[in-house]
């Protein structure tokens, strides 16, 4: 169910695309539908619907039959879902998510489906401290049990009768939304999450019979509880413990907190395979993060994409690393910002990259490499043991073993209208504030004179300098303002 608009979002986006670790809410949801195996998966979309569905064909795999169902107007949860029952078939076991309840593990719902068979109609239920606003689950009493009789206290007497406590093991009767139950049904702490499995056929059948007699006005799902037991269908519950499973999102400050719940999940799975995290609530992974032995993560630091940090990586404070791979021992010191793209970036065993040093896609890294502050590096390859330890920039460019790549250098690898390639051979020194003029390339064992401006290409071993001839006039005196 995506239709709702999240007025209190006060967003012009629709409230399920808005992101939680990277990703929007829906997105999210659907990845678990699909790790479920689901066959069909069915959005039900009404405010922004249009962008709705733009977004979530693009976040969908291959392998999802996707399939939307307008709600226009939105006349509650029920009704979302009956616009969904023609699309739906007969067989098989249908799951009813939430696109803003991003947390649900695939586990729980597993559970389920399993709590389902097929048969049953099966509710995903959780207990509250306070259950304001959410349906109450109303239990069939269950059966008295007599409990052992204390000492000198005679049989029968209403301390040897004592009701259990209420919980998972009573028959579910039904559902009451809270602004239609009484006193006695408010004081119930458990409550509907609003996720639900039921067989396919049954579900449509009572859809069928749903009606809007209630406070609102609406059509409540809640209400096919009450309507399969009349049915004889088995209602059950499955009550986990953890709320934030089926925290939705209804407001900026809601999202705050899913978004720090996810993330500290994300830090305590990481610290308990051995990553050392300096402070985990000062750590974000919008992405995949796979770390080897040994890895140490300083504060503030941002992973999205696909990141792979091998044994030994240092990443200091403040950084920001996306769709690289990151080899054994390398140290990224803070400030740096890495961006492999759709291309990728790797950084080779024991290259040093930063601080403030930027990687952009395509740029691959050897062993020990260094990489210093304020270098820019673009679609290019550095060979083992290169080295631009700052202010320069290395675009489209391929960077033989040992080079020394001076400050303020830049390869101008762009006419305007094309990109051209530089070539530097191994254990060749660029002096500082040169620029090499693409296409050409710089022999190895070469030598560029600090200053110079090279736009055609150098033999092996040859010293260049291409820079105009200093000219300096003696006892110079600079102008001077005239008196007032």
């Amino acid at each position: 169910m995506a239709a709702g608009k999240g007025t209190r979002m006060k967003s012009r986006l629709p409230k399920v695309l808005h992101r939680l670790a990277g990703q929007p809410l829906i997105g999210r949801v659907i990845d678990t539908a699909t790790r479920l195996g689901a066959a069909q998966v069915v959005v039900v979309t009404g405010h922004g619907a249009e962008e709705v569905e733009g977004a979530v064909r693009g976040l969908a795999g291959p392998s999802v039959a996707l399939d939307f169902a307008r709600q226009e107007p939105q006349l509650g949860t029920g009704h979302a879902v009956q616009q969904a029952a023609p699309k739906l078939p007969d067989a098989g076991t249908v799951l009813v998510l939430s696109g803003d309840v991003p947390l649900i593990a695939e586990d729980t719902l597993r559970a389920l489906v399993a709590a389902c068979g097929g048969e049953r109609l099966a509710l995903l239920t959780v207990e509250l401290d306070d259950p304001t606003g959410y349906g109450r689950v109303i239990r069939a009493p269950a059966p008295r049990q007599a409990e052992a009789v204390p000492h000198g206290e005679p049989a029968g007497s209403g301390a040897a009768q004592r009701l259990p406590r209420g919980g998972s093991g009573a028959q579910v009767q039904a559902i009451v939304e809270h602004k239609d139950a009484n006193e006695a049904q408010r004081a119930i702490r458990e409550i509907y999450s609003g996720v639900m499995a039921a067989p396919a056929a049954a579900l449509k059948r009572w859809l069928g019979r749903l009606g809007n007699d209630n406070a609102q006005g609406e059509y409540y799902l809640t209400d096919v509880a009450r309507i399969a037991v009349e049915e004889g269908t088995a209602v059950v519950a499955e009550m986990i413990g953890d709320a934030m499973q089926v925290a939705g999102v209804n407001s900026p400050s809601q999202l705050a907190a899913l978004e720090r719940t996810w993330q500290r999940r994300e830090a305590e799975r990481l610290m308990d395979a051995g990553v050392r995290l300096a402070d985990p609530a000062r750590f974000d992974l919008r992405g995949e993060l796979a770390c080897g032995p040994d890895v140490e993560i300083d504060v503030g630091c941002i992973f999205e994409g696909r990141v792979t940090l091998g044994e030994g990586v240092r990443i200091g404070a403040h950084c920001v690393i996306a769709n690289v791979r990151i080899d054994d021992g390398a140290v990224i010191h803070p400030f740096t910002h890495i961006d492999g793209g759709k291309e990728g970036a790797s950084v080779g065993a024991g290259a040093l990259v930063g601080p403030y040093a930027r990687l952009r896609p395509g740029a691959q890294l050897g062993a020990e490499v260094h990489v210093g502050n304020f270098v820019e590096i673009k679609n290019s390859t550095l060979a083992d043991g290169a080295k631009a330890n700052h202010l320069a920039y290395l675009g489209d460019a391929t960077v033989g073993a040992r080079v020394n790549y001076g400050a303020g250098s830049i390869t101008a690898n762009y006419d305007g209208a094309n990109k051209h390639r530089t070539v530097i051979g191994d254990d060749v020194h660029v002096g500082s504030n040169c620029v090499l003029v693409a296409p050409i390339t710089v022999g190895a064992g070469g030598t560029v004179g600090g200053g110079s401006t090279v736009t055609k290409s150098t033999e092996p071993g040859a010293l260049t300098v291409a820079r105009g001839r200093q000219v300096s006039f003696p006892n110079w005196q600079r102008p001077k303002k005239a008196p007032k």
